[in-house]
């Protein structure tokens, strides 16, 4: 390829690289979007710009269908990289770059309904119980996993609870979730009661003379991280015995799944959970329709 086509292309290259950086800077400024999400964002959109070769402000509809066909993407990759495209292109058209927005007359492709990892009662009380709490680690993980049951976060508000957000007096926890939206949470008195015994006989243990906000602390004193988590979760439910595919977010799955059972409004359950959109929380009672349906072919006569 001849000399000036290459250097075409890679300036062609570095200025959507730099549109890129705008629109993430922009979107996180206005969304509060998390390191997670900005990072897959940016991502899709440079593997776009790779396959496309050309400036990102010169391309139409059809350029779109042709990338999902060649990248043979599923239906679920095709739904996330269609809402990163629409946002970008929607900043440009915003910003009087673009007079219309490319992907707008593009469908996100119908996927089948995963129904999330369910825990019954039963398995999440033996999950409890598996850290030893005659330890400082077994303590601050059980204060870890009440908590996450009783309020059902994410594992990125409960990792990320400052000494501030919690208050035991008054029974009640402050999270920032996604897009910094703030919400005030009832604790469990068990919860309540395990996080006491951790403030006091775990973390400032674990805190060895230092000094950090973060609540929950990892073996060198400092924040716990999301992996790091992730790994403890795996091990208590090894040595609980639960044969499943668990990660922290089972037990906010668990969290709500249990409330609707009980007979929790949806609404309320979507405003602990902290969704946007209630259609989000409405998985929940396809989760207890789907285990009365079981329970209906299992011990029912003609079921």
């Amino acid at each position: 390829m001849p000399v000036f086509f290459l250097a075409k292309i890679s300036l062609i290259m570095q200025k959507n690289s730099a549109l890129i950086d705008k629109f993430l800077d922009h979107y996180w400024l206005s969304s509060g979007a998390s390191a997670n999400t900005l990072a897959a964002y940016r991502s899709d959109l440079k593997l776009f710009s790779n396959w496309l070769g050309g400036c990102l402000k010169e391309i139409d509809e059809s350029a779109i269908n042709d990338y999902f066909q060649h990248k043979k993407l599923s239906p679920a990759s095709q739904a996330r990289v269609l809402t990163c495209l629409r946002s970008f292109y929607q900043y440009l058209v915003e910003g009087k770059i673009l007079s219309s927005n490319p992907t707008e007359k593009l469908k996100h492709p119908k996927q089948a309904q995963k129904l999330p990892v369910f825990l019954n009662i039963s398995e999440v009380e033996m999950l409890l119980e598996a850290p030893d709490k005659k330890t400082i680690f077994g303590m601050r993980d059980r204060a870890m996993l009440e908590l996450l049951y009783s309020c059902g976060l994410r594992v990125s508000e409960l990792i990320g609870l400052e000494y501030q957000n919690l208050n035991l007096n008054e029974e009640y926890i402050r999270i920032h979730g996604k897009g910094n939206k703030e919400r005030m949470l009832p604790m469990g008195e068990v919860a309540m009661d395990y996080l006491s015994i951790y403030a006091k006989k775990s973390r400032p243990l674990l805190l060895k003379n230092g000094q950090t906000d973060a609540y929950f602390l990892s073996n060198r004193g400092a924040k716990m991280s999301r992996q790091n988590f992730f790994y403890i979760i795996k091990a208590y439910a090894l040595k609980a015995n639960i044969d499943k595919p668990l990660s922290p977010h089972s037990l906010r799955h668990a969290f709500a799944t249990h409330l609707v059972q009980k007979g929790a409004d949806l609404r309320s359950v979507q405003l602990m959970l902290g969704h946007s959109d209630i259609s989000t929380t409405q998985i929940y009672t396809h989760i207890q329709n789907t285990q009365l349906k079981s329970q209906h072919q299992k011990h029912h006569p003609r079921g």
